[in-house]
């Protein structure tokens, strides 16, 4: 059985070739063996045109049969046959033998030939007859010269020697084709089949599009499920990634918490502020570990954001509360400030996700925590602000840590950069990549900036909700 694609194809051009080369072949017999019978016709008149005047002199004498048997015995030798034609046209023997078939030869003028072919005894004889006289009872009107049609033998042995330079031509010429052919169907479909087989493990790299139109189409439909693929995976990757990058922020309070509780830092009203944090921690995990939940089997969608009214100065004041006993074991100094006069509510409450802000807010006061040294500040600013020429409110995280690199505050909400890590605090660089990733899909924008003499500025700005 021809089981693959190549040996298909391979199969497929030897069939042609063969009936290419059966058709040939006949074609080519057919031209032959009418080559041999015309060459054989054009040597009998040549006979008949010799003997015709020697023929035509024993009409006058009436020795005709004498005559025309003396032609036949000398032609005898070259395997020609002479036989006369009656007024009915049938061709009459020399001998007592009975008459032969009729041929067309009664309306011959004298001198003119006709030609064709007729059977006698069992056996194919080709003929020429030349006319002797206009008209005479019961006188032979014309003479037969014949011949045995050999032109089928001879056009087969023309072929023998002829069909084996024929076949090596089309095998010369069809097998590179059908290799090529072959080769361009297969080459592509084996480089797919490659490439698929690889998909568990890993995406592959775009194969070539080549080959005919159906294996090129082919071949750019795999490419771009392949892509997709690929930005399906770097999507899911992305959001397990902030997962667990989020996850870790309620992990440490939590665990900060717990120990003050358990070296009793934390006691009486303090104890109570603590387990209550834990709890309040303990829920946000709920939420990440169920947003993990809805995330599941729709990795390629875009976050699944719920916007409703949010005070930012109320979450600024949630995240100094939640942050308090994180920033008091490293000796740093939390705050929330708002520079100028003090903003009303309704001057800081924009369209968002709280779940959103809080971790926003979470990333860029954990990070904040992490550069600055012992008895630094980390100061969280809500002003208002224009975002696209409308009213907005920015929330900035303001610290006096080593600040940014050169150049780190426009790579800072790259995914995974982190700069100097020895100014970075060691982060996984996602912090900051969430929030822009958060921001923009509420229709925010982010920033960061260096201060002087030292420290930065970060933050993200939100459309202000209108009344």
């Amino acid at each position: 059985m021809l089981r693959s694609l190549r040996s298909r194809l391979v199969a497929a051009f030897v069939v042609l070739a063969i009936a290419v080369l059966l058709g040939v072949s006949g074609a080519l017999f057919l031209v032959l063996r009418e080559l041999h019978q015309d060459s054989t016709v054009a040597s009998l008149e040549d006979v008949a045109g010799s003997v015709l005047p020697q023929v035509r002199d024993a009409i006058g004498t009436g020795n005709l049969r004498g005559t025309v048997a003396q032609v036949r015995d000398e032609l005898a030798s070259h395997d020609i046959g002479v036989m006369l034609v009656g007024p009915d046209g049938r061709l009459r023997p020399l001998t007592g033998a009975p008459d032969g078939p009729v041929i067309q030869a009664t309306d011959l003028s004298i001198g003119e030939t006709a030609h064709g072919g007729v059977s006698l005894e069992g056996r194919s004889y080709l003929y020429v007859a030349t006319g002797l006289r206009r008209a005479a009872a019961a006188a032979p009107r014309a003479i037969a010269f014949l011949q045995v049609d050999r032109s089928g033998a001879l056009a087969l042995a023309d072929l023998g020697r002829t069909i084996p330079a024929v076949t090596l031509v089309v095998l010369l010429v069809a097998a590179p084709l059908a290799w090529v052919v072959a080769r361009s169907v297969s080459g592509p479909l084996r480089q797919i089949s490659l490439a698929a087989a690889s998909l568990p493990g890993s995406v592959p790299a775009p194969v070539g599009v080549e080959g005919p139109v159906e294996v090129r189409e082919l071949a750019t439909s795999f490419n771009a499920m392949t892509a997709e693929l690929g930005a399906t995976r770097a999507r899911e990757s992305a959001l397990l990634a902030n997962l667990r990058h989020d996850l870790r922020t309620p992990v440490t309070v939590i665990a900060g918490f717990a120990a003050a509780l358990r070296d009793g830092t934390a006691s009486g009203e303090a104890a109570v502020s603590a387990a209550r944090a834990i709890e309040e921690e303990a829920a946000r995990l709920e939420r990440l570990v169920d947003s993990l939940g809805q995330a599941e089997g729709r990795a390629d969608e875009a976050p699944q954001l719920h916007l409703e009214p949010v005070d930012l100065q109320a979450v600024v004041a949630t995240a100094v509360a939640r942050f308090a006993d994180r920033a008091e074991r490293a000796d740093v100094v939390l705050s929330a400030a708002a520079p100028g006069r003090a903003l009303q509510p309704a001057e800081t409450t924009v369209a968002a996700d709280d779940q959103a802000v809080d971790r926003m807010l979470g990333n860029l006061v954990g990070n904040a925590l992490a550069v600055v040294g012992r008895g630094g500040h980390v100061r969280i600013e809500v002003t208002e602000a224009t975002l696209r020429d409308q009213p907005a409110v920015a929330v900035d995280v303001v610290d006096d840590g080593p600040g940014f690199p050169p150049g780190g505050t426009e790579r800072a909400f790259d995914r995974f950069w982190r700069g100097d890590p020895s100014r970075s605090g060691g982060g996984s660089g996602l912090g900051l990549a969430i929030v822009r990733e958060l921001a923009t899909e509420m229709g925010g924008t982010v920033h960061a900036a260096n201060l002087a003499p030292n420290g930065g500025r970060v933050g993200f700005v939100l459309p202000r909700l209108r009344a």
